[in-house]
C-alpha cells in the first residue's frame, strides 16, 4: 500500500467518524425541536437553512460558477436516492420502536461491503468482514431490539437503508473534479424539496423562535454530516470506511447519558466493548499493511 493511498484511507476514516458525530448531534437538536412540530414541516425548514448555509460555502470556494453540475448526472442520481432513503427511514421509525429501526439503518456498511464487492470489485480482505460483522454484533448488543417490534414496516426501514448504501456507492462514481460542495448542496436541495412536498401533504403547526434556533444549529451540523459523508466516500476505500459508520451509535450513547441520562446496561458496555475493538483492529491491521506497503 502506498503512503497516499494509507494518507487517503486516514483521511476516509476521520471523515466517517466526523460525519456520525455532526449527524448524532443533529439529530439530538431535531428531538427537542419535534415536540411540536410534524416531522415533515421540521425537515424542511432545517432543510432550508441548510441550503443557504451550503450557498453561502459554495460561493466563498467559489463553486457556484459551475452550479450545473450539482443538477445532472451522478451527482443529480445520488440527491434523489439520499433524499429517497431519508423519508423511507424516517418514514418506518414513525411506525417502529427506535431500538429496531436503529440497529436495521446500521446495517448499512454490511450492504456497503457486499455492494464494494461486487460493483466496485473491492479487494475485501477477512479483517474488514470480521470488523463489520463484529461491530454489527455489537450494535445488537447496544441498541437490543424485540423480535416483537419487527412489523411489515421494517422492510420499509430496510428499503431506507439499501438506498443510503446505494447513496455511498453512487459517490463514488461522481467525477472527481466536481467539488464536494456541490454535492452536498444537491443532497441538501432534494431532500428539502421532498419533505417541501410532505410537510404540505401533513399540514404545519405554529412555532416559535427556540425552535427556529434549535433547527438553524442542526442545520449547521446535517450539512457537515452531509459534506464529511460524502469526502470520506471519495477519499477512503468503501470496505474500510464502512465500519466506522458504527461510531454514530457511540456518539448517539455519550450525548444520550449527558443530555437524557441514559445509561447503558451490562449487556450493551459488552457491545461497546466490540464496536471499540472492531475499529481498533481495523486501524492495527490497515497500519500494519501500511507499513509493508511503505517497505516495499
Amino acid at each position: 500500500m502506498s503512503l497516499s493511498h494509507a494518507a487517503a484511507n486516514r483521511r476516509g476514516i476521520v471523515c466517517m467518524v466526523g460525519a456520525m458525530g455532526c449527524f448524532v448531534t443533529n439529530d439530538a437538536l431535531v428531538k427537542f425541536a419535534s415536540q411540536g412540530m410534524p416531522g415533515a414541516q421540521l425537515i424542511f425548514i432545517r432543510g432550508l437553512m441548510s441550503v443557504l448555509l451550503v450557498l453561502a460555502v459554495a460561493h466563498a470556494l467559489g463553486a457556484t460558477a459551475r452550479m450545473r453540475e450539482a443538477t445532472r448526472g451522478w451527482v443529480a442520481g445520488r440527491a434523489l436516492v439520499d433524499a429517497a432513503a431519508t423519508m423511507l427511514y424516517l418514514g418506518s421509525l414513525f411506525h417502529l420502536p427506535i431500538a429496531n429501526a436503529t440497529a436495521i439503518n446500521l446495517a448499512a456498511p454490511l450492504f456497503m461491503t457486499v455492494f464494494a464487492a461486487f460493483f466496485m470489485a473491492e479487494r475485501v480482505r477477512g479483517a474488514r468482514w470480521l470488523a463489520v460483522g463484529v461491530g454489527f454484533l455489537g450494535v445488537l448488543l447496544v441498541i437490543q431490539p424485540r423480535a416483537e417490534g419487527f412489523n411489515s414496516w421494517a422492510l420499509v426501514c430496510l428499503l431506507g437503508t439499501l438506498f443510503h448504501a446505494a447513496r455511498d456507492l453512487m459517490t463514488r462514481r461522481i467525477h472527481a473534479g466536481i467539488p464536494s460542495i456541490l454535492i452536498t448542496l444537491a443532497t441538501a436541495v432534494a431532500v428539502t424539496v421532498v419533505s417541501g412536498v410532505g410537510s404540505l401533504l401533513l399540514g404545519w403547526q405554529p412555532f416559535g423562535l427556540f425552535e427556529l434556533g434549535l433547527l438553524g444549529l442542526a442545520s449547521v451540523f446535517l450539512t457537515g454530516g452531509y459534506y464529511f459523508i460524502i469526502s470520506s466516500m471519495r477519499h477512503g476505500e468503501m470496505t474500510l470506511v464502512a465500519p466506522f459508520r458504527y461510531s454514530g451509535l457511540l456518539f448517539a450513547l455519550v450525548l444520550g447519558y449527558a443530555v437524557w441520562g441514559e445509561a447503558p446496561n451490562n449487556v450493551a458496555w459488552s457491545g461497546i466493548a466490540l464496536l471499540i475493538a472492531s475499529g481498533l483492529y481495523v486501524l492495527h491491521s490497515e497500519k500494519r499493511r501500511s507499513r509493508v506497503g511503505g517497505a516495499k
